[in-house]
């Protein structure tokens, strides 16, 4: 039995969730070019990076360039739905038009879990670096007070969430602009007190390929999901001052955006630094390769990159996470008190989303070893079940666009349909490769049972409205008639 229902008309399928018309468009055209260009920097690449390099060696820049290619075709297919329809939902939106209200259920409840238990993670990273820094302070405090700091910045208004973000990308962007100059110093022997490396350790220590495939294939799957985070642009475009301009240009930037902060890093740090240095898993790749170039006070001022960029991430997730529980209310898809816009702020789904992140954080104090644990490996492939729901969104709405209105397709899909078939061949090798290693295997299983709770409850969800349907439209009847 098909779960796709019958085609909705025309005037349903354009019609606009009824949450982007409460809420603010506060955002302007300078925060949102931030959000895009710093979105692509999160902690993923500062610290998960890492043990990628560890696994996968100097080939770890054709991991990310793979991982890369996928996630610029994700975000220009994204890009394409959500310029000719910008919705708060983003992708759930654009998921129920294609696919049906169970698709947009799914996708997106399942990225209002991942958004907020990340949440959580970012919060513990954040805390463990300012406990450090003053040791005897307790993380849960650190994590409590980064919680109200954020939580309250979206609360008062989506402007001041645009602020933020915008500051915290402009460090960012600065901070690994300066970085790939020094590395491109070193690299060709002009930066004081260094000689140039050539490509010793490119293919010294066991070659281009010290691990083979297998370690390509761990360090392939790291780099995938480092990339997380880059969908909450085409979510704040709808709250922006010119939509559908900002998503263009936004999505029109990402190849070398994604081409020089992520693949121009990781080439800098493994010709200048052997992949086996275990300061690269220890201390960071980024302070790894300063300290051997003998950068004074290196490592702390990484920590300070860090930690800007895991409250950044902290920020966007709460912002990401309220709108969309917000776009899904509006649908039907969720307890109305969510729904509840003030002053063009989704307030309640603010406040929901940032204590259910808490939750996570006190449940990874309490129960760390099997409910925290069983959180994270639900999480750990969502952003794939995302990807999937957009590439074949994507392959049904843009027929129906082209048919009915063409002027809207103001982002094109390269080589439709046959780029986002490939695409979508190629997140069922990761879904393979996942399967073959036992760590990402469990991850694997865990967003397999959580998407299938979800996908069951949104077509019971479905099933259950269309029958309330027809009693609905006879009371409509009946009223007119008295």
């Amino acid at each position: 039995m098909s779960l796709t229902p019958a085609p909705a008309s025309v005037d349903q399928r354009q019609k606009k969730p009824q949450a982007d018309a409460t809420l603010s468009h506060g955002l302007k055209q300078r925060h949102l070019s931030m959000i895009a260009l710093g979105g692509v920097i999160g902690a993923g690449l500062f610290v998960g990076s890492g043990a990628g390099i560890a696994a996968a060696g100097p080939s770890i820049v054709i991991a990310y360039a793979l991982s890369g290619l996928l996630v610029m075709l994700v975000m220009r297919m994204l890009g394409e739905m959500s310029a000719a329809n910008p919705a708060s939902g983003s992708f759930s939106v654009h998921a129920e038009r294609a696919i049906g209200p169970w698709a947009g259920f799914t996708s997106g409840w399942a990225f209002w879990f991942l958004l907020c238990v990340a949440v959580g993670l970012e919060g513990i990273g954040a805390a463990k670096i300012m406990t450090a820094w003053l040791p005897g302070t307790p993380e849960w405090a650190w994590v409590a007070l980064f919680m109200l700091v954020f939580c309250g910045t979206n609360l008062a208004a989506v402007k001041n969430f645009g602020e933020f973000e915008f500051w915290f990308a402009a460090l960012k962007v600065g901070a690994i602009t300066l970085f790939l100059g020094i590395g491109a110093l070193a690299i060709v022997g002009v930066l004081p007190g260094t000689d140039a490396p050539g490509a010793a350790n490119l293919s010294g220590t066991g070659g281009f390929l010290p691990n083979g495939s297998e370690g390509l294939i761990v360090g392939l799957l790291a780099s995938i999901f480092a990339y997380g985070g880059l969908e909450t642009v085409t979510i704040a475009a709808a709250e922006s001052e010119h939509p559908v301009q900002g998503v263009a240009k936004a999505v029109r930037t990402a190849m070398w955006r994604i081409a020089v902060f992520y693949i121009g890093s990781m080439a800098v740090i493994v010709t200048l630094v052997p992949w086996n240095d275990p300061a690269i898993v220890e201390k960071g790749p980024y302070v790894a390769a300063l300290d051997h170039l003998g950068i004074p006070a290196a490592g702390q001022i990484m920590n300070v990159v860090v930690l800007i960029a895991l409250l950044s991430a902290m920020n966007a997730n709460i912002y990401g996470a309220s709108r969309m529980a917000c776009s899904l209310v509006a649908r039907g898809q969720g307890p109305q008190a969510l729904g509840r816009v003030s002053g063009g702020v989704p307030r309640t789904a603010v406040l929901f989303s940032s204590v259910f992140g808490f939750g996570c954080v006190l449940l990874s104090y309490w129960r760390p070893d099997d409910v925290f644990r069983w959180l994270l490996n639900m999480i750990g492939a969502v952003i794939l079940v995302v990807w999937i729901f957009i590439a074949v969104s994507q392959l049904v709405l843009r027929r129906r666009v082209e048919r009915e209105a063409p002027e809207k397709l103001v982002v094109k899909m390269w080589a439709y349909p046959y780029v986002t078939v490939l695409a979508l061949i190629g997140m069922a090798v990761v879904f393979v490769l996942m399967a073959r290693e036992a760590d990402t295997r469990t991850q694997l299983l865990g967003t397999g049972g959580l998407t299938l709770a979800l996908a069951i409850a949104g077509y019971v969800w479905q099933k259950a409205r269309e029958s309330r349907q027809p009693e609905r439209e006879t009371a409509a009847v009946g009223t007119q008639t008295d």
